[in-house]
Order: structure tokens, then C-alpha cells, then sequence
């Protein structure tokens, strides 16, 4: 049988076969995993996670392990990663306890030069970092795919996930691999709302209640913080409660 691909592409035997995904157990990565398991088979699919020194990297590793156990996905088709050098970059409201996470504020700039529009809990050129570990695991396992669940539309303004971002990435996998390999890089959600990847997160049964996306929460999000703002608005716009559990009572965004 043959599969679809991104853009209803026929995908061959080969993209057919092993694929790496980076799960970072936020929405759109889970959404982009079961995007991943349906083209490939779970017997296929390896699941990558790193750790940065982020604010909520304790439960954004409990969401990965919960989504890989959701799948059955065996402890040698998972990766986990630490880049600690992301911490002693600083330079984030992420990774960096001086600069605070804005509340209530979508896109708050500040970590970019004078002027920039750039949000401060972006972290300098952080998925090209994830992206190459990605790659390296899978030229190493023979996989032709490395999936990001990268969003442009419906984001926070995120210069490392535009479209353009990993056209220009996929000519440096083909130059810096050895010239048998081929590995594509997957970004199936990146032109979707976030809205649209909820819908179909829930056409696919994806594990939506599994999945972290607070920038600052750990047992409950903190529904102000940017993440949280664009989920609940998401879901509002989709139609459907978000499972999740809030610190305080949220309305939904609209």
C-alpha cells in the first residue's frame, strides 16, 4: 500500500520505512509523532527528546515518556538528550532565570537586538541544535526521515520555525551526510493553525491529555504565560475542552 505524504505526496517504499521524530511532549509534536506513526508504523518510528535547561524540562520529560508509553514504544526507539550549553548561552526566558516569562502578553519581545518583535522565551537557533542530533541518530540507525513538529502560522514569531528555516536545513543534511544517505526532513503541521493540529490530533486519537505545552507550570499550567495563551485559544477555536489542568480558572482565549 502505498502512503501519503506532507502535501498528499505518494510516498515510497522507502520514505515509508524508519523515521525519527522530536518529541518534545508539547501538542504539536504529539500531533506530528501520530502524523509520523501513521505514515511509518510504530515499529518504525523513534522517538527523540532533549532536555535544555528549560524551566519545565522535568515535565516536558514526563509528557515525552507518557506519549512514547501511549504508543508502546520500545526504551531502544527512544533517545533522550541533554544540551546544557543552552543554559550557559542564556538569552531566554526559558533557560535563563533572570529574564521572566511575560504573563498574559502574547509575543512579548525583549530577547532580540533593540526593536526586535522576537519573544523573549525564544531560544537562539535552539532547533537547528535539535535538529542535527535528529539527523546524526538517524543516519546512524539507517531512518530517511527526521520529523519536526515546527509551527509557522499560529506561533509566537519563532525566526526557527518558518518554512524557509528547514528548506534551507535540508540542503545542509544532503551535503554534511554521506552521500548513500537520505534523510528528509518532515514538518507536517508547519503551515496548520493550531487549531487545525488539534483536530487532527483528534482524528488521529492522538494523547492530547499527555502532552505539556506551559512554559512555567509543572503539575498544573499556568494559563498565561504565551504557550498557554495560543493552547487555550487553539482549543477554543477548535471547539473542544483541552484536557489539561490549569493553576486557575481560565476562560478560553478567542
Amino acid at each position: 500500500m502505498q502512503l501519503l505524504g506532507e502535501y498528499g505526496h505518494r510516498m515510497s517504499n522507502k520514505e515509508a520505512t524508519k523515521a525519527v521524530v522530536l518529541l518534545s511532549g508539547g501538542m504539536d509534536s504529539c500531533v506530528c509523532a501520530a502524523i509520523a506513526l501513521e505514515r511509518h508504523g510504530a515499529g518504525n518510528v523513534a522517538l527523540l527528546h532533549a532536555g535544555y535547561g528549560q524551566r519545565t524540562q522535568e515535565r516536558e520529560r514526563r509528557a515525552f515518556e507518557g506519549i512514547a508509553d501511549f504508543y508502546g514504544v520500545s526504551q531502544e526507539q527512544r533517545l533522550v538528550v541533554q544540551l546544557d550549553h543552552f543554559r550557559a548561552i542564556g538569552g531566554s526566558a526559558l533557560t535563563d532565570a533572570k529574564i521572566a516569562v511575560p504573563e498574559n502578553e502574547l509575543g512579548a519581545a525583549g530577547s532580540g537586538p533593540p526593536g526586535s518583535a522576537i519573544p523573549v522565551t525564544y531560544v537562539p537557533f535552539r532547533n537547528a541544535h535539535f535538529l542535527s542530533v535528529g539527523v546524526s541518530w538517524a543516519e546512524a540507525i539507517g531512518a530517511g526521515a527526521v520529523y519536526i513538529g515546527a509551527v509557522a502560522e499560529d506561533s509566537s514569531g519563532y525566526p526557527d520555525c518558518r518554512a524557509e528555516y528547514y528548506e534551507v536545513f535540508q540542503q545542509l543534511v544532503r551535503v554534511g551526510t554521506r552521500p548513500e544517505t537520505e534523510i528528509k526532513i518532515e514538518t507536517p503541521v508547519i503551515r496548520m493553525k493550531k487549531s487545525e493540529i488539534i483536530r487532527r490530533g483528534l482524528e488521529l486519537g492522538a494523547p492530547l491529555h499527555l502532552t505539556w505545552s506551559c512554559y512555567q507550570g509543572e503539575d498544573r499550567a499556568c494559563g498565561v504565560c504565551d504557550s498557554c495563551l495560543l493552547r487555550l485559544k487553539a482549543f477554543a477555536e477548535a471547539g473542544v475542552a483541552d484536557p489539561i489542568p490549569y493553576r486557575l480558572a481560565v476562560r478560553a482565549h478567542s
